[in-house]
């Protein structure tokens, strides 16, 4: 694991220091490995959304698509 030093500010540092003693957290470097991967996972999902949006809408109805979802995982 790499190590990084980095400057942050008093209303920052105190909110991860709270984080910390709260216990949810054992140290600041988790808290902001956490604060990372969601913000990576909210990157993720708005690329998809975004993916999704740009396909168009679909002129099936909704029983058709969970009837195509059914029949895909029976094939799986």
């Amino acid at each position: 694991m790499t190590r990084q030093s980095i400057s942050l500010t008093k209303p920052n540092d105190e909110w991860l220091r709270a984080q910390v003693e709260s216990e949810e957290y054992n140290s600041k470097s988790e808290v902001v490995n956490d604060l990372i991967r969601k913000a990576r996972e909210i990157e993720f999902v708005r690329a998809k959304l975004i993916a999704a949006e740009q396909a168009g809408f679909s002129d099936r109805t909704p029983e058709q698509i969970r009837q195509d979802v059914k029949d895909r995982l029976k094939n799986a």
